[in-house]
């Protein structure tokens, strides 16, 4: 049986019944991102974890020149008279354009992260409004989550935001089983940098957040073995864990903490998919480890004339390289 948004663990979406045929069906990704902002750049790695059956694994795109996205939660939407899912991580190109002039309330954060907040909720609003059966959601468990990793505007540095999306429904009319759901506006939770005066250090997300899993930072707290191999492997790693111990991760070289990482994320995910990838203060992002997802060639329209993009343009995939 084939349920409509069903998820295992704390963000359970509870459905009374079996998913008419009509309903879109929402696929569901879970994991961890784990994210080190070093001297000059931020290398990030994001492991796989499945909710269910039909989850999909997170996905990465870049959101404008300085920052990427990593996908959490109903990222992939099918609807049944179309043939292909809509996915939200492709659904980035136009942000700006479509809302330059269409949300800046007084008193709000940063106008481009507020455009990215709110060019997501235009793109999913028609989506979760096709909802009608019952979602189990606490107050606070987003139905959709976006980790924003990146360089913020006016030279101010590295950031990573967490932008939330929640759900609430109304039943609606004399049958109980028949809801209006209506996708409520971003919250945006700063998780870097830190306040003043506190410790830099390894950053992780999960999706839910009760997922099971020892962070590294703990890990390497509690000297696992695996990590104690890796840092002792190369005297780079042993400067970047001691460096990390005093709070001052935001000084390791970058090339220091993507081999770590790199290192360390087999270990860590335990089987599981896995990516790394990183985004360099002097611009560009780059993979390290590139998505084990097959890549799908795809029809681009530029945003004058339309034309299909040519096979040789700017691409976010990039072919995995060898690992030594």
């Amino acid at each position: 049986m084939r349920y409509l948004l069903v998820l295992a663990l704390a963000v359970s979406f509870a459905v009374p019944g079996r998913a008419q045929e009509d309903e879109i069906v929402a696929n569901i990704a879970g994991g961890r991102v784990l994210i080190h902002v070093s001297s000059d750049g931020i290398v990030f790695g994001v492991i796989d974890h499945p909710l269910e059956a039909k989850s999909v694994p997170p996905r990465v795109a870049a959101i404008g020149p300085t920052h990427v996205g990593v996908f959490f939660g109903a990222s992939e939407w099918q609807i049944p008279a179309q043939p292909r899912p809509i996915r939200l991580d492709r659904e980035v190109g136009d942000l700006r354009s479509n809302n330059a002039q269409a949300y800046q309330p007084p008193g709000s954060g940063d106008p481009d992260l507020e455009l990215i907040g709110i060019g997501f909720l235009e793109k999913l609003r028609p989506l979760v409004s096709q909802l009608h059966n019952k979602l189990d959601l606490k107050p606070e468990e987003p139905l959709f989550e976006i980790v924003l990793i990146g360089y913020a505007p006016k030279m101010y540095g590295p950031e990573v935001w967490l932008i939330d999306y929640g759900a609430e429904q109304q039943s609606v009319g004399s049958r109980a089983d028949y809801w209006q759901t209506h996708l409520l506006r971003p919250r945006f939770t700063q998780l870097y940098p830190p306040e003043k005066h506190q410790a830099k250090t390894l950053l992780e997300v999960r999706f839910p957040e009760d997922l099971q899993a020892v962070p590294l930072l703990g890990l390497l707290q509690q000297n696992d073995p695996r990590l104690t191999q890796v840092r002792n492997s190369d005297p780079r790693f042993a400067k970047l864990v001691e460096a990390i111990d005093r709070g001052q991760a935001n000084k390791v070289p970058t090339p220091a903490a993507a081999d770590f990482l790199r290192a360390a994320l087999p270990l860590i995910a335990n089987g599981a998919l896995f990516c790394e990838g990183k985004i360099e203060e002097a611009g560009g992002f780059d993979w390290i480890v590139p998505p084990a997802e097959p890549v799908e060639h795809q029809r681009a329209q530029d945003k004058t004339g339309g034309k299909e993009r040519p096979a040789d343009a700017p691409t976010l995939v990039r072919k995995p390289q060898p690992q030594p």
